[in-house]
């Protein structure tokens, strides 16, 4: 085959079924919480709900109350049982797993609502995982092949080796101490996962074939800030963690970690990926299986938000393999042939919480972590809307499987690789309101997709029933012998003697028989006498027996009334011993999760404290800093003043030239402002060369020397005082304007019909009784008063001192 240049061979197509399913999505609300009041979620019916905006939350641009309603497959309430949700959700993907068809199945929804405990679950109470597991144990138990029949190929494959190799391999394992020991009773499984699962609750699959030999590996990785981990290596811990030279810095900069050995994402020979050097375990029961889940679980990157105090911070896939041959035509043993090998897997998937990093008080770490795990979920969201629109609308667009490890992991069952389905967990508080609706928006997308249905796996066309056909032995025919007592006896009588008659008067053969027929019937006769006494004797032996057997029988009874009130006593024993081991596996999970927090809290309290020496440290440099910028800047300062001092003292200060007021050249800008009232008085401020205005301007202060603004007041006898406030215009070194005030003078009139209000302490009324003005009464003596005083004086308003008396024209 030639390909155009440039261009990727298009991949061979696989036979797959012109029919199609939708993505089944299921939706679960956990209860309401005690410290939570108000709820924004109702179930309507088994397959809607219905969202309340909470209160104080409006949506509409009215103002008013938005609810809306979103239909699932199936609604499971805050009373629905873990069993009622596996058998609903998970049990066909199971039967399909069995058939040789592949599945996946996610939890999804907001930090906080319940997708941990929906897929792991808690004791007495086990979740999707080990119930999956439950059932295909139950189902193929019988049939499985012994440890290491089957072999991965370490591409995505199985091999299947002979009895011998096996038994070789086992014994060299065993010598190695390498093989995981499946658990002889539950007593010796970790007290958080014993009694996942009651007896009553098990299921099992129906159609097993037979003819087939099963076995089943498990493999565990969780996808952490966009990099693949595999939870089972024994060298996996705290791989997380950046690596730090001698000089306590570590290797890169700062502010940038060293990220951890990635696995890698690969395609198979069937255009499958697969993680590349991922640990497969064979295990060969239900506990042996969890048991190695929680081996990994206890590895996963977990965190304390302010939301969930151990929330995941990453997506967990747990995989479950079943490999499946045919056995051969004598059906002893596993067909020799890698193509008649089936393998299906179910892939159950604990997405990361979707979160605001404003509601977790995430810093620093956990942002990072946030922005990954949203961008991650903003990947699949992509990858489902590109989907569904090149479905619904005829659009050839190409999906980004590759933008996320998520995605790109499980692009074959989005391709009709197998059923897909998908539980919506949402909490139903108010908090949760905004998060909830994006949730509900993504689910309902998803349900517009369609996933084209797997065939069936092939048939090997041997003959069935083979397992059983050469097996040896069956239901052995009791029938009763013929041979009896009393043949017995009749054998052992002495033989007729010969009765041939010859003639009819013979005399000698008729008292032969005659008398040998006497002499048995005399011996059957002694027999018989024999039997009768044997039998009185057996009578008589039975009715002691029979007796005795009363006697016995009613000291049974005796006994098992005692024995009854005693199994009373150890039924209550035991119910009791169940329920402290019970509460112990509580006390136990209670602890570990402490443990756990309490770990958590010592890593964060390390990094503050790493961070609070830094800090220090950083702090230190910058106060030395500093008192080395002050002794420098002392320096500068005094280098400084000693130069000022020194040309002070050398250079003679210059004062400011004041031209005089007789000169007569100098231009002055009158500023009266439109307020201003016309007194109506006799003496007006003359100012010659003057430029009135009734606000100052840069235009008018460049032109003129001189600047007086008239201000009107109020005095304190009522009268309008008038200020007249003086200053010089300087030059500014920038070009423009300045004015220095100097002087203020005040104007003051008083109305001789009014008294004065204010007099001079010293006067007095006159010895005669007339009234009569004091000094201050004369009218030219007044009018010479003025007020002058130049800026920085000590002299404030309350000083008066009399002005030059004016002389009179004559």
């Amino acid at each position: 085959y030639f390909y155009r240049k440039g261009k990727t061979p298009r991949r061979p197509k696989k036979p797959s079924s012109n029919e199609k399913d939708p993505v089944g999505v299921y939706c679960r609300v956990r209860p309401l919480g005690a410290e939570d009041k108000e709820c924004c979620i109702e179930v309507i019916s088994s397959t809607t709900i219905q969202l309340h905006a909470p209160e104080g939350f409006k949506t509409n641009r009215n103002g008013e109350y938005k609810e809306t309603q979103y239909s699932f497959k199936k609604v499971f309430g805050v009373s629905v049982s873990q069993m009622e949700l596996f058998e609903h959700v998970a049990k066909v993907l199971v039967d399909d797993l069995i058939r040789g068809k592949n599945g996946l199945l996610f939890t999804y929804g907001v930090t906080g609502s319940g997708k941990t405990f929906t897929m792991t679950g808690s004791p007495g109470q086990g979740g999707l995982l080990p119930r999956s597991l439950d059932m295909i144990f139950n189902s193929i138990g019988a049939y499985q092949a012994k440890r290491y029949v089957f072999k991965t190929d370490e591409k995505n494959g199985m091999e299947v080796q002979s009895e011998v190799d096996a038994l070789l391999e086992r014994q060299r394992q065993e010598n190695n101490m390498c093989i995981p020991k499946a658990t002889p009773s539950r007593q010796r499984l970790d007290p958080e996962i014993a009694d996942m699962i009651k007896p009553e609750e098990a299921y099992k699959a129906d159609g097993i074939d037979e003819d087939s030999c099963y076995s089943i590996f498990v493999s565990y990785i969780e996808i952490y800030n966009n990099y693949i981990y595999d939870l089972l290596e024994e060298t996996q811990e705290d791989a997380i963690k950046p690596k730090w030279n001698g000089g306590g810095t570590p290797v890169r900069q700062n502010t940038e970690f060293i990220p951890p050995q990635s696995k890698i994402l690969r395609e198979d020979q069937n255009h499958n990926m697969y993680v590349a050097g991922c640990m497969e375990v064979e295990v060969k029961s239900a506990e042996e299986a969890f048991q190695v889940f929680w081996r990994g679980q206890k590895k996963r990157k977990v965190a304390n938000t302010r939301l969930n105090r151990e929330s995941s911070r990453s997506h967990s896939v747990f995989i479950i393999k079943l490999a499946q041959a045919p056995l051969d035509a004598d059906g002893d043993n596993i067909l020799q042939d890698k193509n008649q090998i089936t393998v299906s897997q179910l892939c159950l998937v604990d997405l990361a919480g979707s979160e605001r990093t404003g509601r977790t008080g995430a810093e620093g770490t956990r942002i990072r972590e946030a922005g990954n795990i949203n961008q991650s979920l903003l990947n699949l969201r992509t990858c489902i809307e590109i989907l569904r629109e090149n479905q619904m609308c005829g659009t050839n667009k190409m999906v980004p499987y590759r933008d996320s490890k998520i995605t790109h992991l499980f692009k074959n069952y989005f391709d009709g690789e197998g059923k897909v389905r998908m539980v919506v967990c949402v909490n139903p508080k108010a908090d949760d309101y905004e998060e909830t609706l994006l949730v509900m928006r993504f689910a309902e997308m998803t349900q517009e997709v369609e996933v084209a249905r797997p065939v069936d796996r092939p048939i090997c066309g041997f003959t069935p029933g083979r397992r059983h056909r050469n097996q040896r032995g069956g239901p052995v025919d009791k029938g009763n012998n013929v041979s009896s007592v009393i043949n017995h006896l009749v054998y052992t009588l002495p033989p007729l003697p010969s009765s041939e008659l010859s003639d009819p008067h013979d005399d000698v053969t008729l008292p032969r028989l005659i008398e040998a027929l006497q002499n048995r019937h005399r011996i059957r006769q002694m027999m018989t006498e024999e039997y009768n006494k044997a039998a009185h004797m057996m009578k008589s032996m039975l009715q002691d027996l029979d007796n005795n057997f009363i006697s016995k029988d009613n000291f049974i009874h005796e006994q098992n009334a005692k024995l009854a009130e005693k199994d009373k006593i150890i039924q209550n024993n035991k119910a009791e011993i169940e329920r402290l081991e019970k509460k112990n596996r509580m006390q136990e999970h209670k602890i570990d999760i402490l443990q756990k927090t309490t770990k958590i809290y010592e890593d964060d309290k390390r990094s503050l404290q790493q961070e609070l020496e830094t800090r220090e440290q950083r702090l230190q440099r910058e106060l030395s800093e500093k008192r080395r910028m002050e002794q420098r800047m002392h320096g500068v300062v005094s280098d400084t003043q000693f130069k000022w001092e020194k040309e002070c003292t050398t250079t003679p200060v210059r004062p400011l030239h004041r031209r005089s007021r007789s000169a007569g050249g100098e231009k002055w800008v009158d500023h009266k402002p439109s307020s201003s009232l016309d007194l109506g008085t006799v003496l007006q401020p003359v100012i010659p060369n003057a430029i009135q205005v009734s606000a100052p301007n840069e235009k008018a202060l460049s032109k003129c020397d001189r600047y007086v603004l008239t201000h009107q007041e109020v005095a304190s006898d009522g009268e309008i005082q008038t200020k007249l406030i003086k200053g010089e215009v300087i030059k500014t070194r920038g070009g423009g304007q300045a004015v220095q005030f100097t002087d203020i003078e005040t104007l003051k009139q008083e109305l001789t019909t009014v008294p004065n209000r204010k007099r001079k302490s010293s006067e007095g009324a006159p010895a005669n009784g007339d009234r009569s003005d004091g000094a201050w009464t004369d009218v030219e003596t007044r009018c010479s008063v003025a007020m002058e005083m130049r800026a920085g004086s000590n002299m404030g308003p309350g000083y008066e001192h009399h002005g030059i008396t004016k002389r009179r024209k004559p």
